[in-house]
């Protein structure tokens, strides 16, 4: 997803404070169907807020003035994840109409594969609109989690807190932000986790089946989180020093000592005086050339 500096769009405030109102309006529709409570209007409230506000700092603070189309879409799952939210929140008091959440969440899940197709069809992706794209998603996965841990225990909630963590771990050790080589298995896991989720929240299966669908999700996160560290782990080691070749040698080392060294050239002026004995110019006796011939 990205966001484009498209002619005739509104400014970046009135899409950001737009969504916020369809978010109001759609908590007021929820309200009137299912009679929420203040827990699911202050929580719903509250997100609507949160969001606007965060989206239009980043927005600024990244220098554009206006949506693309697959932010537009982002936005709309936004809304709806912020009307789960609050049916979230208010099944503390009373579950929400079955039917209901899930075609709420089912919609919000589907509309995760339309924006990023929206998104390189008309060429409008960057990085500020998959960080929108990505921070919806953990945190529908995050709601989720909490529904389901109502059923099944708190351990589910392992799965919504995943991400967080890996998040909270990068601030201790910065080698974790490194950027990550695109992956099919990494989106097919992250993918799985909501519908797995969802499929668990229906409440249409046994708990001993909804808990191993849920103890399946939990494993493929875990091992695609395992897989991401251990790659940036990796990445993140000093390079080591390549060992030298068998064949080299290192320098041999000049003796520092003086007798040695006086040895060494004692045995080169034998080695030169042996040459001349050989070819008859020198004689042990009297070298060549200092006295006449007898």
């Amino acid at each position: 997803m990205a966001l484009n500096n498209t002619r005739g769009a509104w400014p970046v405030q009135q899409e950001a404070a737009a969504g916020a109102g369809l978010q109001i309006l759609l908590l007021a529709l929820l309200g009137a169907a299912t009679g929420m409570g203040p827990a699911g209007w202050l929580t719903g409230l509250a997100f609507a807020a949160t969001g606007w506000a965060v989206l239009s700092r980043a927005v600024h603070r990244s220098r554009l003035s206006s949506f693309g189309p697959a932010n537009r879409v982002t936005l709309g799952r936004a809304v709806l994840v912020g009307a789960v939210t609050a049916l979230v929140a208010d099944s503390f008091r009373s579950a929400p109409p079955a039917a209901l959440f899930v075609g709420l969440t089912a919609v919000a899940l589907v509309l995760d594969g339309v924006d990023g197709k929206v998104a390189r069809r008309t060429g409008t992706a960057s990085p500020l609109g998959a960080r929108f794209d990505m921070e919806v998603d953990a945190f529908l996965i995050l709601v989720l989690s909490v529904y389901v841990s109502t059923r099944l225990g708190a351990w589910v909630l392992l799965i919504g807190g995943m991400r967080y963590a890996f998040v909270a771990a990068a601030r201790r050790w910065p080698w974790l932000t490194a950027p990550l080589p695109p992956s099919t298995a990494r989106k097919t896991v992250a993918a799985l986790q909501g519908v797995l989720l969802l499929v668990a929240a229906a409440g249409l299966l046994p708990v001993a089946v909804d808990a191993g669908v849920v103890a399946v999700a939990l494993a493929l996160l875990t091992w695609s989180f395992g897989r991401d560290v251990r790659w940036l782990w990796r990445r993140s080691r000093p390079a080591r020093t390549a060992p030298l070749p068998r064949t080299a040698r290192a320098p041999r080392m000049l003796p520092t000592s003086p007798m040695p060294r006086m040895a060494r050239m004692s045995r080169m002026a034998w080695v030169a005086a042996g040459d001349g004995w050989a070819d008859g110019t020198t004689s042990s006796r009297r070298p060549a050339g200092r006295y006449p011939s007898s």
